[in-house]
């Protein structure tokens, strides 16, 4: 995938700023809406792992690498059902550090799902159960979230990714200029591991630099530190794009690039890649809009004429095959058959004009006689 720039001066993936993936969600954090949250658990058919007396295990997608350990910051996201009520509720971008907080020393309601986390490996989603005596306990919770006296649990966990205490204090103790360092070093993490085709865990990584920037975080930013956030956030959205739409994931990669167009309407970058994967998924219309509109800001880029040429021979190949569809359709126009010659009548037409021909001269001649 070539790149876009933001300057009239051509470069490709591996010149540019180093903010940017070189070339060219879980559905918790894809940059769309995620899927929606039914009133009950999933199906899982995988056997039930038991991971304590009151917490057992079913993998839903299986992950990769090691599992964290204790003192692991970790990222994941979760939806919980009450199976007494089938009350339900979820949390999006948990950071618990180190897991050891997670197993009863720090949030009590947390031990259970700690213990589902502890067990599973980056990229895993697993369904796991609780008792009530590991979640929210005899009394329940009147707050957020709102859990019923002696509910069992049921979690839908995906464990997004983790390190072993890299960052050196938890994400809700950084100041704001530290969780822009910590995520701008996951997105640099990221880029490493594009460059190695590692699109899966390049992806991990952005994500986990987009947690440090949720929407609670960015609500409270103004003036330069708001621009500061931005900065890493932004192209962090876009190397996501830019791994989705090599992984054919065009869906999740307009996704993402319509939330850095939420907060820049004109930016390149984001309306280059939403317009390839809108006609990747032939939704010619709406990305010949985008690369016109890319086309305003950056009229000398090659790669957009390029997409735009590519659009009008599409366009050109769709009118030729529906002529032939339509020719098919209704037949070729009627051409006249040319009637066979019946000799027979030729020769005797032909006989008769010349017994006329000879009366004629045989009534002229007599007259001149007389």
């Amino acid at each position: 995938m070539e790149e876009v720039q933001e300057s009239q001066t051509q470069l490709s993936f591996g010149q540019e700023d180093e903010n940017e993936v070189i070339a060219e969600s879980s559905a918790f954090v894809k940059g769309e809406a995620a899927e929606e949250f039914s009133s009950s658990p999933p199906k899982v058919d995988s056997e039930a792992e038991v991971l304590h007396e009151k917490v057992t295990k079913q993998i839903i997608k299986e992950g990769h690498g090691l599992k964290p350990s204790k003192y692991s910051t970790c990222f994941f996201h979760y939806r919980a059902w009450s199976e007494k009520t089938q009350h339900k509720f979820e949390d999006t971008w948990q950071e618990q550090r180190p897991i050891e907080m997670v197993l009863g020393k720090e949030k009590k309601e947390m031990t259970g799902l700690g213990i589902g986390v502890a067990s599973m490996k980056a990229g895993e989603r697993a369904l796991v159960r609780v008792g009530w005596e590991l979640g929210y306990g005899e009394e329940g919770s009147f707050s957020f979230p709102n859990v019923p006296p002696m509910a069992d649990l049921v979690y839908e966990v995906e464990l997004i990714g983790f390190d072993e205490t890299k960052e050196g204090k938890a994400r809700s103790d950084m100041t704001v200029e530290e969780r822009i360092g910590a995520a701008d070093r996951r997105k640099m993490d990221g880029n490493a591991l594009y460059q190695e085709e590692k699109l899966e865990e390049a992806m991990q990584q952005y994500e986990m630099a987009i947690a440090y920037m949720g929407d609670d975080f960015m609500f409270q930013l103004f003036g330069k530190y708001r621009d500061m956030a931005l900065a890493v956030k932004n192209p962090c959205h876009l190397n996501m794009a830019a791994c989705l739409i090599k992984l054919n994931r065009n869906e999740e990669a307009i996704g993402q690039c319509s939330i850095v167009l939420g907060e820049d309407e004109n930016n390149v970058k984001a309306l280059f890649r939403r317009g390839k994967a809108r006609a990747a998924l032939g939704q010619t219309d709406a990305a010949r809009e985008d690369f016109l509109k890319a086309r305003k800001y950056a009229p000398e880029d090659k790669a957009i004429a390029r997409e735009l040429r590519l659009l009008a021979e599409h366009d050109k190949a769709v009118y030729q095959k529906q002529k032939e569809i339509y020719k098919g359709i209704f037949g070729p126009r009627p051409q006249p058959v040319p009637k066979r010659r019946n000799w027979l009548l030729v020769i005797w037409q032909w006989l008769l004009s010349v017994f006329y021909g000879l009366v004629t001269l045989f009534k002229r001649g007599r007259h001149k006689s007389d």
